[in-house]
């Protein structure tokens, strides 16, 4: 069973929606009279530390598992197929993206980039 992560608003720039040049992008609402920066009511939520994950989901791909970067073919033998799903680095080549995908589905490891 995967660990539950809960679901955080989407914290979006203060005043996002008026002008078109703005960003979505979070910055922390600086203004004096700031009414997102007071936390008033109506306004959109601001980040905070009691946003944060559990301590047991941090740092976890939506799936459930951790994880790990693969370059070459060494950095496949430690991976665990309960735990860790793979990722695979965007500068391999074919021939080795092939060798890793078939060592993969071998083994019974998660590849979240195929």
């Amino acid at each position: 069973m995967k660990p539950a992560k809960r679901k955080l608003p989407e914290f979006r720039r203060q005043e996002w929606w008026r002008h078109r040049s703005l960003e979505h992008g979070w910055r922390k609402p600086k203004g004096h009279d700031s009414k997102m920066r007071l936390g008033k009511k109506g306004k959109p939520p601001v980040v905070k530390v009691g946003y944060r994950q559990p301590k047991v989901v941090r740092g976890l791909h939506p799936c459930g598992l951790r994880e790990v970067l693969v370059r070459n073919l060494k950095d496949m033998e430690g991976v665990d197929p309960s735990k860790e799903a793979v990722r695979l680095s965007s500068s391999l080549g074919r021939k080795k993206r092939e060798q890793i995908l078939a060592l993969a589905k071998e083994r019974g490891i998660k590849v979240l980039n195929p």
